[in-house]
């Protein structure tokens, strides 16, 4: 079951991932506060195994343009779970859920060598390209879906 987390429940997300690398981890928390990311989590017999965040505005204008991208922010699946079709729900379901907000595209970024999650999101269709460089944590691509009215893939 896919579901939206509650402010209360944060720090069980670490079920999932490591939540201990600030900054970015204050910031997220600081954004989920706010009401800029909206995250979901992926829970089966009471135990989150998998995330995925929206993320309304963020501070790269490639990810978010108000009121027409939205940002997939923090997908992740426990790495137990993983190979099982966990992450396409999410994606699947964060989709649907911005298109019912109103959204027409949504973005994501990926590591160039993540293959496995390049795969699955083109497989989604984030097939535009909005960016490809390196920063930090390496090569990576901004990837952007066109969010289809009638249905989404």
């Amino acid at each position: 079951m896919i579901r939206e987390l509650k402010m209360d429940e944060y720090e069980k997300c670490k079920e999932i991932r490591e939540m201990a690398s600030p900054p970015q981890s204050e910031d997220f928390f600081e954004d989920f506060t706010s009401g800029n990311r909206m995250i979901y989590v992926y829970e089966r017999d009471g135990k989150f195994i998998g995330e995925g965040a929206l993320v309304y505005k963020n501070s790269d204008p490639d990810y978010t343009i108000a009121n027409q991208r939205i940002y997939m922010s923090r997908l992740m699946v426990n790495e137990n779970y993983r190979n099982q079709g966990i992450g396409g729900q999410i994606i699947d379901f964060l989709i649907e859920k911005a298109k019912s907000l109103g959204f027409t595209e949504i973005a994501i970024g990926v590591d160039k060598d993540n293959t496995t999650a390049c795969h699955l999101y083109k497989k989604k269709g984030f097939t535009t390209i909005l960016f490809e460089g390196e920063d930090e944590g390496g090569a990576y691509f901004k990837l952007m879906k066109k969010i289809d009215k009638e249905r989404s893939q």
